[in-house]
């Protein structure tokens, strides 16, 4: 198990390219080292998303060392949380991990105006995940507002 001062949250999707990649960017960069954020996918990609590299960069946001990883059940059972986006019932379940899911779109392909899009909705989803989890986090203005 994990510090428990410092929650661990894994966000799962299918090819770990996308999502949950967004995710784990936006959470590391606004818990200021209060919370170890991880990405996994069921059926991990070659590479992240192009679109959704792009979309973060623009946001002065690095994915240079983001690689598609295999999620697995150690990886959940070390999480204090676990944030499916799109993997469902692919999801190794763990007893005793809070698991939440987020129906957002996958950016895998789309324009650029979607993949900012749905920046946006997760920028707003680890936001509120943060204030819930991290007692008195100030939070950094949003990247969305730069």
């Amino acid at each position: 198990m994990t510090d428990t001062s410092t929650p661990q949250v894994v966000f799962a999707c299918v090819r770990n390219g996308g999502r949950s990649v967004i995710s784990r960017v936006l959470t590391e960069h606004y818990a200021g080292g209060r919370v170890t954020a991880l990405s996994a996918g069921t059926q991990p990609g070659e590479h992240i998303h192009p679109e959704v590299a792009r979309a973060l960069a623009s946001l002065g946001l690095d994915t240079s060392r983001e690689e598609p990883t295999l999620l697995t059940r150690d990886t959940i059972a070390a999480s204090s949380m676990a944030i499916t986006l799109g993997c469902g019932e692919e999801c190794p379940f763990v007893p005793g991990v809070t698991y939440r899911d987020w129906p957002v779109a996958d950016p895998g392909g789309q324009d650029d105006e979607t993949v900012r899009a749905i920046v946006a909705d997760l920028d707003a989803r680890v936001r509120d995940l943060l204030v819930e989890i991290v007692p008195g986090i100030e939070l950094p203005a949003s990247v969305l507002e730069g």
